[in-house]
């Protein structure tokens, strides 16, 4: 007899829908076609154990199993349950016409139990998408799936109780939660707040411009300024997420499978920091089952790189093309990839390898080349990519102790919105440019124009800083963000001047 079901496949963040066909002739053996992996055909061992488990068992007849279509990988164990669900049908064990009106997907453990599995939310929208009447997963990925608003989330726990469900036996009650309840609840859950960080004042101002811009930023400074404890408060004074958004940040997680147990929707903005040792491929993504990597874990969110020096050269330099398309393709002999890596970059370093290379108290002791070799290791096309140097400075005994009170992550991030508003609305026109860190040059240009006094500052600055012809855009693109938070509809002096101190490994003779 022939039995059909239905499981998925995810690719990049998308899914495709998979039909389990189950044929039972005769013959001896189970049989998996359809380009199965390693995990899916073991599932075999998996599937016999747990029928066994619930008083079931394997058909002593040839079974073929077929996974269509026939030309698409199929990897993982998530396609247990769809396969003994259909074994079981096909040898009349059970009987349920509702069978081939849900996606069924899920890892069965050798007693029956079943296992959480990666891609839900992917799997979920495809099945609203193809009208399926439900999704039957495993309950811990219940929440996660609820999120797709009109399908049936069946969450169940063992296949015994899910070939009652089907038999009708049993009733489970779908799942059902509200996206929006969730995500205005918890949009500004952090554990961090810039009211935890005394003085440092002229560094928060630039971390409110970087974050009001979208631009990237390095802080350069010595051990123990405080440079880690900004960067992770970063998040909590940028725009909340929108739904949307969240819908996108949580999809790239659950393919990855990040989102963890019970887990929903992600209604913060991702901290991702990575160690110095990691690699190309766990940075971008990739691998022989291409995954999203580091960067696409951050999107929409904040990619830290703590001791941006220590990084290999190599692996830093697979970021630039990210970085202008914001989006990260991986291609491979059978598939090309793509994952979306809108984010922004922080970055600290030491000032040399001592760490006190223009310490106001303590003296560097690096020999005569060495700074210059030491910043060499970031190359010029990287730091082209980033907007704002900021150099970090130790904070005082006075100003640790004082007790005044300080700007907490709420305030600074109420000015944040006010200036993502004022160029959301500045960038209607435009396709895919939400902020001023986006703006190619031709609408730098465009946009970013300045009087004659502003000309006559940029001119004195470039030729007595010895500042580089790649810093004249990055100083335009700050000088609007500056000129977005103070409310201005032209640029000014002022702002010019501002953004021109954040260019500070652009200067001659900075390194000596």
């Amino acid at each position: 007899m022939v039995s059909r079901t239905f499981g998925s496949a995810v690719f990049g963040v998308d899914a495709r829908t998979i039909t389990v066909e189950i044929n039972i002739t005769t013959g001896h053996g189970l049989f998996i076609s359809g380009l199965p992996d390693g995990a899916v055909k073991e599932s075999q061992h998996r599937v016999e154990s747990a029928m066994k488990t619930a008083k079931y068992y394997m058909p002593r007849n040839k079974v073929v199993v077929n996974l269509a279509p026939a030309d698409i990988r199929k990897e993982g164990s998530a396609y247990d349950l769809p396969i003994a669900l259909s074994v079981l049908q096909a040898s009349l064990q059970m009987e349920s016409p509702d069978l081939d009106k849900y996606v069924i997907m899920g890892e069965l453990a050798l007693d029956g139990t079943l296992r959480p599995i990666k891609g839900v939310l992917p799997i979920a929208i495809q099945s609203h998408r193809e009208k399926f009447k439900g999704l039957v997963l495993p309950k811990v990925n219940a929440n996660e799936a609820a999120i797709v608003e009109g399908l049936d989330i069946i969450g169940v726990d063992t296949l015994k109780e899910a070939v009652d469900f089907f038999e009708g036996k049993t009733t489970i009650v779908p799942l059902s939660i509200d996206p929006r309840d969730i995500f205005e609840a918890k949009v500004n859950a952090y554990d961090a707040d810039f009211r935890d960080v005394q003085g440092q004042e002229n560094i928060k101002r630039a971390m409110e411009i970087a974050a009001a811009g979208g631009h990237n930023v390095i802080m350069i400074g010595p051990p123990g300024a405080g440079k880690t404890m900004l960067a992770k408060r970063l998040p909590t004074i940028l725009p909340p997420l929108t739904l949307h958004e969240a819908l996108e940040t949580t999809k790239i997680h659950s393919v990855a499978g990040k989102i963890g147990k019970n887990g929903s929707l992600m209604t913060i903005r991702p901290f991702r920091s990575p160690h110095h040792t990691i690699s190309d491929v766990a940075l971008v993504g990739g691998g022989g089952n291409p995954q999203p990597g580091e960067i696409s874990l951050s999107h929409n969110g904040v990619l830290f790189l703590d001791e941006l020096p220590e990084f290999k050269r190599a692996v830093l330099e697979v970021m630039r093309q990210p970085m202008e398309e914001r989006r990260v393709t991986i291609s491979r002999a059978r598939v090309s990839i793509d994952y979306p890596a809108n984010f922004m970059l922080v970055a600290s370093m030491n000032p040399c390898p001592c760490g006190f290379y223009n310490h106001p108290e303590k003296e560097c002791v690096c020999g005569p080349g060495v700074v210059q070799r030491y910043l060499s290791k970031i190359s010029g096309p990287l730091l082209d990519r980033i907007d704002l140097h900021v150099e970090v400075v130790p904070v005082s005994f006075d100003e640790m102790t004082q007790q005044r009170p300080v700007e907490n992550s709420e305030s600074i991030r109420e000015r944040v919105v006010q200036a993502r508003n004022i160029q959301l609305e500045r960038f209607r026109s435009h396709d895919a440019i939400f902020c001023n860190a986006m703006m190619p040059s031709h609408i730098v240009k465009e946009i970013c124009v300045v009087g004659e006094a502003g000309v006559s500052l940029l001119k004195t600055a470039m030729e007595r800083l010895g500042l580089s012809a790649r810093a004249y855009d990055r100083i335009l693109k700050v000088s609007r963000t500056i000129a977005d938070l103070a409310g201005s509809t032209e640029i000014k002096p002022e702002h010019l001047a501002e953004a021109i101190q954040y260019r500070s490994l652009d200067r001659d003779g900075w390194a000596g």
